[in-house]
């Protein structure tokens, strides 16, 4: 098994374009979009960051923390979001490892309690993440699961 590298945007910051790209190609949500979010955390505007795996330069795993991840619930801030492994590296443990970081992080900058909206059961579980509640995504039909980090 290769080691990865398990940095924040900050560190690898050249790499904005890519990520932006990476994530984009996971999730609906436009390029621009992205790279706004990872523009106002590299200029020290926001604290809620932008988190990689990488395999040599290659993205393998990431997720961001936003302040709300397209629901109605703006009161349960801020979101950790757009939470993805590459298929072939699941299984080891990448997901967990950022979430890890994700939280210790926040708690250093004084954010002690995350959310996250999934439609997964039993996954987050397993990292200290408890359900808290159904929401209503924007534009979904279903409701979806609602976690909390504390």
């Amino acid at each position: 098994m290769s080691e990865y590298r398990y940095v924040n945007l900050r560190e690898v910051s050249t790499m904005k374009e890519v990520a932006a790209e990476w994530f984009h190609s996971k999730w609906s949500a436009p390029k621009e979009a992205y790279l706004e979010c990872m523009e106002a955390y590299l200029k020290g505007e926001t604290e809620y960051g932008w988190y990689l795996c990488l395999d040599g330069e290659k993205i393998v795993g990431g997720m961001g923390v936003i302040e709300n991840d397209f629901h109605d619930r703006k009161d349960l801030t801020p979101n950790v979001c757009a939470v993805y492994t590459e298929e072939a590296y699941r299984g080891q443990g990448i997901a967990g490892r950022l979430l890890y970081m994700v939280v210790e992080e926040c708690k250093k900058k004084g954010i002690s309690t995350l959310y996250l909206l999934t439609d997964h059961t039993g996954f987050y579980e397993r990292y200290g993440w408890e359900f808290l509640c159904m929401v209503q995504g924007d534009g979904e039909p279903e409701l979806s699961r609602m976690y909390i980090h504390r």
